[in-house]
């Protein structure tokens, strides 16, 4: 959904045109890629490359077929290890297109990386601005007096996951009478959750374990300072109900 989220923010936010598209060639960042291009070209834009490299340093090679290019937007689907050098050897290499890219660039080592190269360019995610959600404030303060740090991007839903599976197991031993749940009972229990109240919000799933109704964001990088990351600004929320399961 990602992919999708950041091909029509691209078309109707940004005003894209032309695209070009790499990707780091893993299962995560091939298939938001892979989405991305199908709705790109469904809503009309012109898709000009799609390149996938295993390259950690050098991207001069897939960077030169796109400096000819010249498209409006690369879209990167992968993590910031990549993602920040292709940004920064980008703009030294003297392309001007925007950069957009999915929730594996949502670290602050995207910064440290591309530097002030990183200023503007957006991110998809599904981990929203902690200030979106009025129960966070005691996470926010016992997470920093804990690990002496901002909290770090996925943090908060990742606590609220824990305690769902935390549920769904006790749960799963009191229907197997107080005795040791097998694996699918647990899963079961887990699937079964509807309106858990957590940090992040209220969380339902339908019976294949996705939630049924899911927030994305759209997130414009407004620091170059790695220690301002969190303050990359929302400027789309969008509620999408879960794909169909059959």
């Amino acid at each position: 959904m990602q992919g999708v989220v950041g091909a029509e923010f691209a078309n109707s936010e940004m005003g894209v045109k032309s695209v070009y598209i790499l990707h780091d060639k893993t299962a995560y960042g091939q298939g938001i890629a892979e989405f991305f291009r199908q709705k790109a070209e469904e809503l009309g834009m012109s898709v000009l490359g799609f390149e996938g490299t295993e390259e950690q340093a050098n991207f001069d090679s897939v960077l030169t077929p796109i400096l000819a290019a010249n498209p409006d937007l690369v879209y990167f689907g992968g993590i910031y290890s990549q993602g920040g050098l292709i940004l920064k050897q980008m703009r030294e290499k003297g392309i001007t297109a925007q950069f957009l890219g999915p929730d594996g660039l949502d670290s602050s080592e995207m910064a440290s990386l591309a530097g002030e190269f990183v200023m503007d360019m957006y991110f998809t995610t599904t981990a929203g601005p902690l200030s979106l959600f009025p129960k966070a404030g005691q996470f926010i303060a016992d997470y920093e007096a804990r690990f002496g740090e901002q909290v770090q991007p996925y943090a908060a839903e990742g606590f609220d996951a824990m305690n769902i599976c935390l549920n769904g197991i006790a749960a799963a031993i009191e229907a197997n009478g107080g005795a040791m749940p097998t694996r699918a009972q647990v899963a079961a229990a887990v699937r079964a959750t509807a309106d858990y109240d957590g940090i992040t919000g209220m969380k339902t799933f339908n019976e294949i374990g996705d939630l049924t109704v899911a927030q994305y964001f759209v997130k414009q990088v407004k620091s170059s300072d790695p220690a301002e990351w969190g303050a990359a600004e929302v400027v789309k929320v969008l509620d999408i109900p879960a794909p169909a399961t059959k």
